[in-house]
Formats: C-alpha cells, sequence, structure tokens
C-alpha cells in the first residue's frame, strides 16, 4: 500500500510538473521579449504598422526618437512576419532627413536633461556638438535624481523618527538626519552647478 501511494504520489507530481512546463515555457517567451524590446528588437513594428506604414515618415519619426540607421534590420524582421519588406530608400531618406534635426547641441540638451537613453546614433560629423550638451544635461539629471533619493531617505528616516518610543533609537535616527541634511545640502549644490554649467553652454 505504502508503494502504491508513493507511486501515486509522482505519478501526481509528474502530472504537475508536465502541466507546469508549457507555463514556464510561455514565461520564459515573454520574459525573452521583454528584455529584447528594451533593446529595440523585439516588435518593433506591429504587422498592422508594417501593412500601413509611409517609410519615409517611419524613418523620420525613429530618427527623431533617437534610435540608429540599424533600427532598419529590427524593422525588417519584424515587418517579415506580415510579409512586408519595408522600402528602404524611403527609410533612410525620412531618418536622414530626422537625424539632422535630433542631433543639434539644444535637443543634445534636452536629451539628457530629461534622463533620456543616447543610443550613438548621430553621425560622427553631428555628434560632437549633440553628445557635448548631452553629457552636460544628463549630468543635471543625474545630479537631480542623486538629491530626490537622498530627500526619500530624509523623510523614510523621520518617519520613523516620530513613531519611535525608543530614546536611543531616536537619538541614533537625529544623528543620521544631521548627516543626511549635510548630504543633501551637498546635492543641492551639485545640482545647481550642473544646471549653471547647462545654461551657461558649458
Amino acid at each position: 500500500m505504502q508503494r502504491a501511494g508513493a507511486a501515486g504520489a509522482l505519478s501526481a507530481m509528474g502530472s504537475d510538473d508536465a502541466r507546469a512546463r508549457p507555463l514556464t515555457r510561455r514565461i520564459g517567451l515573454l520574459a525573452a521579449c521583454l528584455a529584447a524590446s528594451l533593446l529595440g528588437a523585439c516588435a518593433a513594428m506591429s504587422v498592422e504598422e508594417c501593412r500601413s506604414a509611409d517609410w519615409g515618415e517611419q524613418g523620420m519619426r525613429d530618427a527623431l526618437n533617437g534610435y540608429p540607421r540599424a533600427r532598419l534590420q529590427d524593422i525588417r524582421e519584424a515587418c517579415a512576419e506580415a510579409g512586408v519588406v519595408p522600402n528602404e530608400a524611403l527609410y533612410l531618406g525620412g531618418w536622414n532627413a530626422g537625424i539632422t534635426r535630433f542631433c543639434t547641441p539644444e535637443n543634445g540638451a534636452r536629451w539628457g536633461r530629461d534622463g533620456r537613453a543616447y543610443l550613438n546614433s548621430c553621425p560622427p560629423q553631428i555628434e560632437g556638438g549633440f553628445l557635448d550638451r548631452y553629457r552636460a544635461g544628463r549630468q543635471a539629471y543625474d545630479a537631480e535624481q542623486a538629491l530626490r533619493r537622498l530627500q526619500g531617505e530624509q523623510d523614510r528616516l523621520q518617519r520613523q523618527l516620530g513613531l519611535s518610543k525608543d530614546e536611543a533609537v531616536r537619538r541614533q535616527l537625529r544623528q543620521q538626519l544631521r548627516e543626511l541634511d549635510w548630504r543633501i545640502a551637498q546635492a543641492r549644490s551639485d545640482l545647481d552647478r550642473a544646471e549653471w554649467k547647462l545654461r551657461l553652454g558649458r
């Protein structure tokens, strides 16, 4: 009877594993697609978009969104499922027009200040001015994020201080808050300096 019960339990476990495997595979596929999408390689365009695309406008739009020329290969792969071949000449014509509008120093500053990733899309001959201002904008963005993290930590410690009844704990929290005040002041100074450099174009 014990052997029969064990065999039944093993059979049930095997059945559960068999049911779980397809679900695991589906989850794995979804995770792979999500990871690929972060690299711009998963579903660059939908089937409907491929079939109705104005390739010149698509190239322009991709350039203005900071995508490099290699984006066209991602689109080819996505549209192959729809049986659509992108018009390379029209796409690259639009992309070339768009990238000259994207790769300006002014846009570099905005792109960096918004904390957006630069995908090395600018051609070498016009990249320098964009990249200098992008770095200045990104420095200001990073300084702002650092300040916000410290302010969040300050809020957390203040809440703990308000809730704690243990005087030793409260003393330790007050010390941490004093140290944090100094770090926040430094972070504000870093942000002000980064913003000043960004405004002056340095």
